[in-house]
């Protein structure tokens, strides 16, 4: 029973805070502090849970971009999606093979998490009065590709963070920045949690895997991640990220003071 109920939380965790640009590492770095630690193919596999939510939740959008490939505006958007994705795929591999790992030391993530906040802060003062724009060029997807690779090279600054951060400085409206980064999540967090799975049966060869218990996990991340992603949709038609700022630098504040 007290494995269900770590699953459970963990898995609302990873739910609510995967596409929230809040650090999902960070949280679940605490969470873990009091209620074990769990494996990499765990934490990656929770999150290919959240990646179902957002497929739900663009279910339309994702069908015009695939049944209507072939009008200019959609193999446009498409083109650009894989790009970000080529860019943020291949680096990536090549961090993995060099050996890249979330560190054990929760200092790193702690200041990831902290001034990952103050730049959204930042950002958001500098954005004032400025004009943004919808239009995803292709320099804005190049960015946001690249952006993607300081999540795995600074655990704690977090996936849509970076995206998002690198969206609003390059111009784009905090919708557009929204919906770019999480149609990139799709491909690239469930790369990551096929990889994991891979690994898992196929070189590494653990047998002590309940996988029952990472489907319960995935499940509950899949239906908190749902009713997050739904909530940011709304939020950010006419809010700022400046509150995600503050609570991220009282989050890296948090990590160093109970991790250290």
């Amino acid at each position: 029973m007290h494995e269900v109920l770590v699953v459970v939380i963990l898995g609302l965790i990873e739910g609510i805070t995967e596409f929230l640009p809040i650090s999902s590492t960070g949280h679940l770095l605490i969470a873990e502090h009091f209620l074990g630690a769990q494996s990499d193919l765990f934490n990656a596999v929770i999150q290919c849970g959240a990646v179902l939510a957002v497929v739900l939740i663009f279910q339309q959008r994702i069908k015009d971009l695939v049944f209507r490939w072939r009008q200019k505006e959609s193999m446009d958007y498409i083109l650009k999606l894989v790009l970000a994705f080529f860019i943020t795929g291949s680096v990536g591999l090549v961090l993995k093979k060099l050996g890249l790992k979330l560190p054990h030391d929760p200092r790193p993530v702690a200041i990831a998490t902290l001034v990952g906040g103050v730049l959204f802060v930042l950002v958001e003062r500098w954005l004032r009065g400025r004009e943004t724009t919808s239009e995803v060029t292709w320099t804005v997807a190049a960015a946001i590709g690249a952006a993607q690779l300081l999540a795995p090279v600074f655990p704690g600054a977090s996936r849509s963070g970076t995206t998002i951060l690198m969206a609003l400085v390059m111009g784009l409206s905090r919708p557009a920045a929204a919906e770019f980064s999480f149609l990139l999540g799709i491909p690239t967090l469930l790369s990551v949690g096929a990889l994991e799975v891979v690994h898992e049966l196929k070189v590494d060869g653990r047998a002590n895997v309940d996988w029952m218990l990472l489907l319960l996990g995935t499940g509950v991340a899949a239906a908190t991640a749902f009713l997050a992603v739904k909530w940011l949709l709304r939020f950010v038609q006419h809010n700022t990220f400046t509150g995600f700022g503050y609570y991220r630098i009282v989050l890296g504040l948090v990590i160093l003071l109970i991790l250290k």
